[in-house]
C-alpha cells in the first residue's frame, strides 16, 4: 500500500520543465517520444543517424517489413495469422455444422464452448500481433496510425463471427493503408467482413434495408456528426451498399444472367446483385445512377471529397496527436492539405507534426493505456523479445483499451481525462510492478508457466539516461532515491508522471 500511495501521489503532480541530454536537444527528445510509442535504443541511434527531418521521412514513408525476425517468426506462428480469412471462415462453418449435427445433450454444449474458446483464441492472438508490432516494430509512426484507424474504424471481436476476422482486419484492411490514400482506406474497410458482419451489412439488402453502417460510415468514419448530411441520405447511402457483404455460407450464388458481370467475390467478401437496389438515389446532393460495385465507390469517392471529410479527419487526427482541443490553425491546414493531395494521410499527418501547435503541445499529453504499456515495455525489454505475449494482452485488457474490445463504434476516447483516474493510475502502478520486477510470465519458456528465463529488467541504459532522466523532477527523483531494490526502483519510475506523459 505504501508503494502504490506513493504512486498514485507522483502522478497526480504537474510535470516539471525539463531540460534533457546535451546530445539530442529537449525538443528532438520530446518529438520523438510523440512521433514514435517512446525511444529505444535502436530507435534513437536512427535518429541521431539521419537527423529530424530524414528520420521523418522516413517514419512517414516506411519500408514494408521492420520487424525482428524473430518477432515476425512468432507472428507468422500465430494460428489466426496463417489462415486466410476465406478458409478460415469456412473452416469454423464445417466445425459449425458438425457441431449443429450432433444430438442434444453434454457433449453438444462442451463442442460449442470449445469452438467459441478457439474464436477467442484467434481474438487474442490478433490482440498479441497488433501490441507486438507496436513494441518492435521499427515504422513506429505507422504503428501508431495502425492503432488510431483500428479505433477509428473500430469493429468489436465479440460480435458474431468477428473475432474470427480481427487477425486479417488489422493486417490485411488497415496496416497497408495507414499512411496511404484515406478513400483507399475507406473502401479497405467497407470491404472488409468484419467490418461488415460487426455493423450489420452483411445482412443489407434492397427488400430489407439496414441502415447501421451507412450512418456509422458517414458520422463516425468520414464526415462527422456535423458534418452536412440528413437521414434521407444516410437512408440512401444504405441503399447504394445493398448487397455488399460476406460469402459466410461458401454456397455458389444462382444469379439471373444479366446480373452475373456484376457479381464481385474477393477472398470472403463479396458483392451479390441479387441483394443490390440497382435504382438511383440522391446522396449529398448528387444523383447516383444504378450500378454494381461502381456506385459504392462512387458514393465513397462523394463522400471522401467532401470539405467536412477533410476537417473531420483532420480534428481526430489532431485530437490523437496534438491535444483534445487542437487549435482551429492546426485544423485548417491540415484540411487544406487532405483536399490538395486527394486524401494522402502522410502528407497531412506531416503538416501536423511539422506544425507549431504539434511542438508546442510536446510533453503534456497525458498517455493513454497502450502509449503506456508499449512505452513501458520498448524501455524496459529494448527490443529483446517475449516469447509470452498473453500477459500483454491481459494487461491492455485491464487498462481498458483492449484491441476490437470496444462495444460501441465510436472507438475508445481520444481525451486525456478519460484515461487520467485515480484508477487507471492505481492499474498502472500494479503493471508497472510486474513489468519493473520481472514477475510477469513474459518470458514463459512453456504453456503452464513452469519454466521461465530472464529477469527483471534494467532501466537505467543510455536512453534512459539520454531521454528520461533529465526531464525527472524533484519529487520523483526523491521517490527514486527512496526505492530499496532496482525492482521497486523501476516500478517508481515506470509509474512517475513523467514517464506517463510525452
Amino acid at each position: 500500500m505504501r508503494l502504490l500511495a506513493a504512486a498514485i501521489l507522483l502522478a497526480l503532480v504537474a510535470l516539471p520543465a525539463a531540460a534533457r541530454d546535451d546530445t539530442v536537444s529537449n525538443e528532438d527528445v520530446a518529438w520523438l517520444d510523440r512521433v514514435t510509442f517512446g525511444a529505444d535504443s535502436a530507435t534513437l541511434a536512427r535518429f541521431r543517424e539521419l537527423g529530424k527531418r530524414r528520420f521523418l521521412d522516413e517514419q512517414l514513408h516506411p519500408k514494408q517489413e521492420a520487424l525482428p525476425a524473430d518477432v515476425r517468426a512468432q507472428i507468422d506462428g500465430f494460428d489466426a495469422m496463417k489462415t486466410p480469412s476465406a478458409t478460415l471462415l469456412a473452416q469454423v462453418r464445417e466445425q459449425y455444422r458438425q457441431v449443429n449435427d450432433m444430438p442434444d445433450g453434454d457433449a453438444k454444449q462442451e463442442a460449442r464452448k470449445a469452438l467459441q474458446k478457439q474464436g477467442n483464441g484467434y481474438a487474442q492472438e490478433a490482440q498479441a500481433s497488433e501490441l507486438l508490432h507496436a513494441i518492435y516494430d521499427e515504422n513506429q509512426l505507422r504503428e501508431q496510425l495502425v492503432w488510431f484507424w483500428l479505433n477509428h474504424f473500430s469493429v468489436f471481436q465479440n460480435k458474431g463471427r468477428v473475432r474470427w476476422l480481427v487477425a486479417d482486419y488489422a493486417q490485411n484492411t488497415i496496416r497497408p493503408h495507414a499512411l496511404g490514400k484515406f478513400r483507399d482506406l475507406v473502401l479497405a474497410t467497407l470491404k472488409s467482413p468484419a467490418m461488415l458482419e460487426y455493423l450489420d451489412n452483411a445482412q443489407n439488402a434492397r427488400d430489407k434495408i439496414n441502415e447501421n453502417y451507412a450512418r456509422e460510415l458517414m458520422e463516425l468514419h468520414t464526415l462527422g456528426v456535423d458534418g452536412g448530411y440528413t437521414q434521407a441520405d444516410v437512408q440512401n447511402l444504405a441503399r447504394v451498399l445493398t448487397g455488399v457483404g460476406v460469402d459466410f455460407d461458401g454456397q455458389p450464388r444462382k444469379i439471373r444472367p444479366a446480373l452475373q458481370p456484376y457479381y464481385l467475390h474477393e477472398g470472403a467478401f463479396e458483392f451479390n446483385p441479387n441483394r443490390h437496389d440497382f435504382g438511383d438515389k440522391q446522396l449529398l446532393g448528387t444523383t447516383l445512377h444504378g450500378g454494381g460495385f461502381d456506385e459504392v465507390e462512387k458514393a465513397v469517392d462523394l463522400i471522401v471529397n467532401q470539405p467536412a471529410c477533410a476537417t473531420f479527419v483532420s480534428t481526430r487526427l489532431a485530437k490523437y496527436f496534438v491535444a483534445d482541443d487542437p487549435p482551429p490553425e492546426l485544423i485548417t491546414a491540415m484540411a487544406r492539405t487532405f483536399r490538395r493531395t486527394d486524401g494522402d494521410i502522410a502528407a497531412v499527418v506531416k503538416t501536423m507534426l511539422e506544425s507549431k501547435a504539434f511542438t508546442a503541445s510536446l510533453g503534456k499529453r497525458y498517455k493513454d493505456p497502450t502509449q503506456f504499456l508499449v512505452s513501458a515495455m520498448r524501455l524496459a525489454y529494448d527490443g529483446k523479445p517475449v516469447p509470452n505475449p498473453r500477459p500483454l494482452v491481459n494487461w491492455i485488457g485491464q487498462l481498458g483499451q483492449a484491441p476490437f474490445g470496444r462495444i460501441t463504434p465510436d472507438g475508445w476516447p481520444l481525451a486525456d481525462s478519460e484515461w487520467s483516474s485515480s484508477g487507471q493510475v492505481a492499474k498502472r502502478f500494479e503493471i508497472a510492478r510486474a513489468i519493473g520486477s520481472g514477475a510477469n510470465h513474459l518470458f514463459d519458456l512453456d504453456e503452464e508457466g513452469k519454466r521461465t528465463r530472464g529477469g527483471f529488467p534494467q532501466l537505467t541504459t543510455p536512453t534512459y539516461y539520454a531521454t528520461i532522466e533529465p526531464t525527472l523532477g524533484p519529487k520523483t527523483r526523491d521517490a527514486l532515491a527512496q526505492a530499496t531494490s532496482q525492482q521497486e526502483w523501476n516500478t517508481f519510475l515506470l509509474a512517475s508522471p513523467e514517464f506517463n506523459y510525452r
